[in-house]
This record gives structure tokens, C-alpha cells and sequence, in this order.
């Protein structure tokens, strides 16, 4: 049996009651000010030694072992998401606009718990361990501006360890996963430029909306006809602007979109041939074409040996949870930055649960977990870095 597990659980009603707060106050990235200094206040309360103002609002709260030099770290995130809360919760945001749509809170509650946990047996702890509090995981950088700043410094991590709280798994379910758990994403912009002029006297334009359209037709055919069957990439087109009313062919007109992908050289060749149609058809219809894109994060790649041991805790001190070692997922997160400097395991743990009601999937105005999954969850990342630790260096 786990004394983790059977702390986290006594600890419930608090990590619950924390995660109410944290969601009641939610904070766009790199403005978790407010969140920063609450979490700061509980971690110091339990003895964990805290260092703040890493990028902008992160915190790094260290727990010094008594043996061991091995070095462990756990990352939690912090920030909310620009969307207007719509679950009636008695505890739902009071920020009008600003909601903890993606368990954010519930990763920080957690990790509160984590780290005390980790605190209160730290004389016999076979390392250390440093919990970072990390701001802007929603497409802002925050991982990357942590990583510039020194995070992964002084000493350099052993291992990594994350997770997310999962509504597309049903609670009882947890993804560990070898290799390519997250996609890596990108997103971009197309820019069509013609020559504008009267709708009714469309000979004398270079119509970029109707050069839009067989661009938007043309790339929907590099995932089924450029990639080998056996390839994943997702191609997505969210927003086309062009143009201010029905009589006007506009000068140019911008198509947005998000880029998925799990391995570098597939991203390459899809980028590549992305270019090649948008200039390409733009050229041939007398029209100017432009592709910029920008990273969101690249791909969350499990070290295999780490997903092993963690499978292996995991099974030893859960074997009620059923564990799934296939499960990928096109979304995209930050902790990828994490893993291309630091052998790692991020985890997604089952939080849906029909019965109760949480059926929303992450970024709706309705989303919701399971609370009950929080102390489940503590306890999970506990027993596993204490697992890592004692088997640090992996070789």
C-alpha cells in the first residue's frame, strides 16, 4: 500500500477546497498574479522553500532530500483560458470572461499536495525534487520563457514528471504512454493578396477570395495524398476573412488555421508543401501568396524507459486504475519543451465521469471534472517520482 495514496485521500477536502478558490480566480498567462502568490502562501505554510518571479508569475518550490543525489521535477500549470463560464458552479469564476476551462486549477491543487506530501518526508527522500509552478501553458510560451530563465538549472533535473487531468478518459483510466503521446502545434496564417474592385465588373480584379477557395480545396489533400497512410497530421482551417459587403471584391483576404503533427520530418514536408500551394495556385491565378506560421509547442514525446517505471508504480500501487498504453491525442501542450532537454513522462488521467455530469470536453464554457480524481492524481505523482528518484540515473 502507498502512504502517498493514503495521504493524498486524507488531504482530500483541502486540495478540493483549493482548487475552488484557484477556480473562482482565474488569470490569463503571464498574469497569474494573483494564483501565484496563493499558491506561494500554502506551499511556505507546509515548509516547502519557495522561489518566485520565474517568468513573470512561475514558482519553483524545492524539497531537499536527505540521501540520494538524484534530482526530480514535477511541473504543474496555472493559467486560465479567455472564455465566459457557463457551468453554474457555486464556485464558478468571478472574473467575467476568464475561466479555468482546461483543469489548470485542479493541476495546481495537486501539485500543492504533491509538494507537502514530498515535504513531510523529506528526511527520507532519495533526492530532490523541485515543483514548478508554471504560467502561460495556453499557446503563450510559458514553458520556453521558463527554459530560457533557468529552470532546468542548478541543478539539471533527472527526470521530468506531468500530467493532465483528462475528460476524454472516464475516471479510473490512466494513459501512459512510450513515444508520442501530444501532437506538436502550429499555428498559421495564409495571406492572399489580388486587386479589388466591383463585383459586377470582375474582369478588371484579381479575385483573392476565389484564389482562397481552391487554396482552402488544394490543402486538404497533403494528408491524404502527400502522406503515407501510416503518417499522422492534422490540417485545420479556422478563420477566413475577406472582404466587407456583397458588391466589393476585396483586396486580399487571410486564412488561419492550426498545423498538428507528432514527428519533426512529417511537420517539414507538410510545411513544405503547404507552401508550394499556397504560391503556387496563388501564382496561377494572378494572385500573391504568403504562408507565416508560428509554433505553439512541439510534441510530447514519453522517454520509453521512464514511461516503463512509471507504468510499473503505477500498477504496483494502483491496480484498480486501467491503464492505457495506446492512447494519442492531436492536442497540443507545452510540456514538450520539457522532454528535448530532459528524459520525461507526461500523463493524461481520466477525469470525465457521465454520472456526475462532466461530459464537457476541454475549452467549453461547461467544462467541468471530477474532483474526486484530485487526490488520485497527487497521489500517483508522488509515488512515481519517489519511484524515479530511487532508480535515478535511468540507464
Amino acid at each position: 500500500m502507498s502512504p502517498f495514496k493514503e495521504r493524498a485521500k486524507e488531504m482530500a477536502d483541502q486540495t478540493i477546497s483549493l482548487r475552488r478558490t484557484l477556480h473562482q480566480n482565474p488569470e490569463l498567462g503571464f498574469k497569474e498574479f494573483k494564483t501565484s502568490n496563493l499558491v506561494s502562501e500554502f506551499l511556505e505554510e507546509y515548509g516547502v522553500k519557495v522561489r518566485r518571479g520565474l517568468a513573470v508569475t512561475g514558482l519553483v518550490a524545492e524539497i531537499e532530500g536527505q540521501s540520494g543525489e538524484a534530482n526530480g521535477m514535477l511541473r504543474f500549470d496555472m493559467d486560465a483560458l479567455p472564455i465566459h463560464e457557463e457551468t453554474g458552479l457555486e464556485f464558478a469564476s468571478k472574473t467575467s470572461g476568464v475561466m479555468h476551462a482546461c483543469g489548470h486549477d485542479g493541476h495546481m491543487a495537486a501539485g500543492v499536495s504533491v509538494a507537502r506530501m514530498l515535504q513531510e518526508q523529506h528526511a527520507s527522500l532519495p533526492g530532490n525534487v523541485k515543483c514548478i509552478f508554471q504560467p502561460a501553458e495556453e499557446g503563450d510560451g510559458g514553458a520556453k520563457k521558463m527554459i530560457e530563465e533557468g529552470v532546468l538549472k542548478n541543478p539539471k533535473p533527472d527526470f521530468i514528471l506531468g500530467f493532465h487531468l483528462w475528460n476524454e478518459k472516464p475516471t479510473g483510466t490512466i494513459c501512459i504512454k512510450s513515444g508520442p503521446l501530444m501532437a506538436a502545434g502550429d499555428t498559421f496564417e495564409i495571406r492572399v493578396s489580388g486587386k479589388g474592385g466591383h463585383g459586377g465588373l470582375p474582369q478588371q480584379t484579381i479575385d483573392p477570395i476565389v484564389c482562397a477557395a481552391q487554396i482552402v480545396t488544394a490543402l486538404q489533400t497533403i494528408v491524404s495524398r502527400n502522406l503515407s497512410p501510416f503518417d499522422q497530421a492534422v490540417l485545420s482551417l479556422g478563420s477566413i476573412h475577406g472582404g466587407t459587403t456583397f458588391n466589393v471584391i476585396p483586396d486580399e483576404v487571410k486564412v488561419k488555421g492550426t498545423l498538428r503533427t507528432f514527428d519533426k520530418l512529417i511537420r517539414e514536408k507538410m510545411l513544405e508543401r503547404m507552401k508550394e500551394i499556397i504560391q503556387g495556385t496563388a501564382t496561377a491565378m494572378g494572385c500573391r501568396g504568403e504562408l507565416t506560421v508560428s509554433e505553439i509547442a512541439p510534441a510530447v514525446i514519453n522517454d520509453a524507459r521512464i514511461a516503463q517505471r512509471v507504468k510499473a508504480a503505477v500498477a504496483g500501487k494502483y491496480p484498480e486504475l486501467m491503464i492505457d498504453e495506446s492512447y494519442q491525442t492531436s492536442v497540443s501542450e507545452d510540456f514538450g519543451y520539457y522532454l528535448e532537454d530532459v528524459p520525461g513522462c507526461y500523463l493524461l488521467i481520466g477525469s470525465g465521469n457521465a454520472a456526475k455530469g462532466k461530459i464537457y470536453s476541454h475549452h467549453h464554457p461547461r467544462f467541468d471534472f471530477d474532483e474526486d480524481v484530485l487526490s488520485l492524481a497527487a497521489g500517483i505523482l508522488a509515488d512515481c517520482c519517489i519511484a524515479l528518484l530511487r532508480e535515478s540515473p535511468i540507464d
